[in-house]
């Protein structure tokens, strides 16, 4: 089973758009994020499926086999 770790704007350099992760019984986002070597002071809003918020209240959330993580650093612009 997987898990899919879609990736916006500078997150994707060297990692790509989509990531496949392997599942495993109780990964959270903290996993994911670990496992991609991504910090959480870079990420400004995760999604999980209708789930969504910022690092403090998502890192802990505990992900189901093919569910899809949204991974979105700040970004600017006008």
């Amino acid at each position: 089973m997987k898990i899919n770790v879609k990736l916006f704007a500078t997150f994707r350099i060297g990692r790509g758009k989509i990531v496949y992760l392997d599942y495993y019984e109780g990964m959270t986002v903290k996993n994911i994020i670990d496992e991609l070597g991504i910090k959480k002071e870079e990420i400004a809003i995760i999604i999980v499926g209708p789930h969504d918020g910022t690092p403090e209240k998502m890192l802990t959330f505990k992900v189901e086999p093919n569910m899809t993580v949204h991974l979105f650093p700040p970004v600017a612009g006008g």
